[in-house]
């Protein structure tokens, strides 16, 4: 069994609505995602990917259509009806505007990630685990084994 890990990032704002201190606010953060997959690298000597559990650029493509390519630049807040409003307003200005079914914490991104995840990775290939940086000094891990 081997572990491979890719680094991404992106950029996103977001406001955590009913929130008592600052992160009520509408506040950007500079996401750092580390996404860990294992798998059995490929035996069959016929394959072009020959040694490899998969290739980080299939990885890559699957992260970027999952999460990156539709969070980077984004502005998410929690689905509620005050937030739909201001959302349809927002959205005649900005077109990445995203309401999702929870507080957009960094802990439950990582839920949603790894359900995105779970369900678009390769056969053979099982997700083991996610790291997701707010800011620097700041991240959450979920991890397969535990959930």
């Amino acid at each position: 069994m081997i572990r491979l890990t890719k680094e991404f990032s992106f950029e996103s704002a977001h406001a955590l609505w009913g929130y008592d201190g600052k992160c009520r606010e509408v506040h950007g953060h500079s996401y750092r995602l580390f996404v860990t997959v294992k798998g059995e690298p490929i035996s069959d000597p016929q394959s072009p990917k020959l040694g490899m559990v998969m290739d980080f650029g299939e990885l890559k493509a699957i992260v970027a259509q999952q999460i990156t390519d539709r969070l980077d630049h984004s502005f998410v807040m929690r689905r509620t009806a005050e937030a739909e409003s201001l959302a349809e307003v927002m959205k005649s200005q900005f077109t990445n505007v995203i309401l999702v079914d929870y507080q957009p914490t960094c802990e439950n991104m990582l839920q949603d990630f790894a359900a995105r995840l779970k369900a678009a990775l390769p056969e053979g290939v099982e997700l083991h685990s996610l790291r997701l940086h707010e800011t620097a000094t700041s991240y959450a891990e979920w991890y397969a084994e535990e959930n």
